[in-house]
């Protein structure tokens, strides 16, 4: 079975033995914590803090809170702790142009360098993905999406892409959270799971013209979700700091 080849998307049931194992565990488990929000945009905390919520001890929690700090995701703020980065909707429509155009690059270059073995494992995601859409939970299709994302930044192999897509899909993935559970909590996943399923079956189909259209359809909802967010959710669920201004 090659590497990534498990459609199952177990949690590891090791935290890891090494430092680097243990450091990309630590990173995994804060950004979901992110993700959905459970660390709270725009709340502080401490090193400690996440040590107690992971379980993790102090070196590879303070080494995920720095690489997320560098994906922004993060704000160290020297003798406050640090800072979960609030939901700044404004900043997030601006990088949305941006992740479309990266997007669209990387899934046409999927198209261009994808072995038939690639192709294959994009297959059976896209097929576990399709025989679950219709009871689907948020967290399940969240591993789905992370999956994807790994899949295909694999099969492109550029390290640029990954460092600079990788924080953009976190940021995005907790837009899709707010979105389903607070902007239209009473929406189905129809709409995303379709996006993502017409962007696998162009890369499968080796369709570059097709691969781009339907992700540029993807950030198209993106950007609906965005909209929905601003329209429907309080500001204070996007940054807990506004709830201290208006005290």
């Amino acid at each position: 079975m090659p590497d990534g080849q498990d459609i199952a998307l177990p949690v590891p049931q090791d935290k890891g033995r090494d430092n680097k194992s243990l450091l990309e565990h630590a990173y995994k488990e804060i950004e979901e914590l992110i993700v959905t929000c459970q660390l709270r945009p725009g709340s502080y905390l401490r090193i400690r803090d996440l040590q107690d919520m992971t379980g993790y001890n102090r070196m590879p929690v303070y080494q995920a809170v720095t690489r997320l700090a560098s994906d922004t995701l993060i704000t160290i703020r020297p003798r406050q702790g640090v800072q979960i980065a609030p939901v700044d909707l404004p900043r997030t429509a601006i990088l949305l142009k941006l992740r479309r155009d990266m997007e669209r690059f990387l899934v046409t270059l999927a198209c261009e360098k994808s072995s038939p073995q690639q192709r294959t494992l994009l297959g059976q995601i896209s097929q576990a993905m399709e025989e679950q859409s219709a009871s689907m939970s948020l967290s399940t299709f969240n591993r789905f999406d992370l999956q994807i994302d790994a899949q295909i930044l694999k099969i492109c192999d550029e390290p640029f892409l990954e460092y600079s897509l990788r924080p953009l899909h976190t940021m995005f993935r907790r837009i899709g959270w707010i979105y389903h559970t607070h902007a239209k909590p009473n929406q189905d996943l129809a709409d995303t799971v379709h996006g993502h399923l017409g962007v696998l079956r162009a890369v499968l189909a080796q369709d570059a013209q097709a691969a781009a259209k339907a992700s540029d359809r993807l950030m198209d909802f993106m950007g609906a979700t965005v909209n929905a967010i601003e329209r429907n959710v309080d500001p204070k669920l996007l940054n807990v700091g506004l709830e201290l201004d208006t005290a």
